[in-house]
């Protein structure tokens, strides 16, 4: 393959490929302007990102296969969709608690890794991750636990439309509803 080496060209005209950029962003302001719920929808965007272990994979994947419940702030459609909320089979005596399989499975391979990163950056994670462990619960069944409680922080987080911040949520802990 050859590249074509080229002299210095030097425009005489106006520079065009500005004027466009700056039509591009006049285009874009006046849309955001007459759209209100796109500045609600990057502001989600920037609670997802402030989440301890959610990278823009999962970020996107979330906002792909999770979109009603994440703008609706369902806590329980989205345990639910991502296989987190668990399935209890009760017959007579017996009561058995399984894992949820039916899921949206993207959704669920997206929330494991979530959780997978936020044990090993997020301090209360990485606590809740090794109670858990230490109680006898295996690798899967214990991220599952973390990733609900994530769930339940990022909910409450979009309800209030405020970032995630360590030190907040080091100083008052939030439990999920059973």
């Amino acid at each position: 393959m050859r590249l074509a080496v080229r002299g210095d060209r030097r425009h005489t005209g106006g520079d065009r490929g500005g004027d466009r950029d700056a039509a591009r962003a006049g285009a874009i302001e006046a849309a955001a302007e007459t759209a209100p719920g796109q500045i609600c929808e990057q502001r989600d965007v920037a609670i997802l990102r402030s989440c301890p272990g959610l990278g823009r994979i999962t970020i996107a994947t979330l906002l792909a296969e999770a979109s009603e419940p994440l703008n609706k702030r369902d806590y329980h459609a989205l345990r639910t969709l991502s296989g987190v909320a668990p399935v209890t089979k009760r017959s007579g005596k017996s009561c058995i608690v399984l894992q949820r399989h039916a899921c949206n499975k993207r959704l669920q391979n997206a929330v494991y890794h979530w959780g997978r990163v936020a044990v090993q950056h997020d301090p209360i994670s990485r606590q809740r991750y090794a109670a858990l462990r230490h109680r006898g619960h295996g690798h899967a069944r214990a991220l599952r636990s973390v990733v609900d409680r994530l769930l339940y922080v990022l909910c409450t987080l979009l309800k209030h439309q405020i970032l995630f911040e360590l030190s907040d949520v080091a100083a008052q802990p939030i439990h999920p509803a059973a």
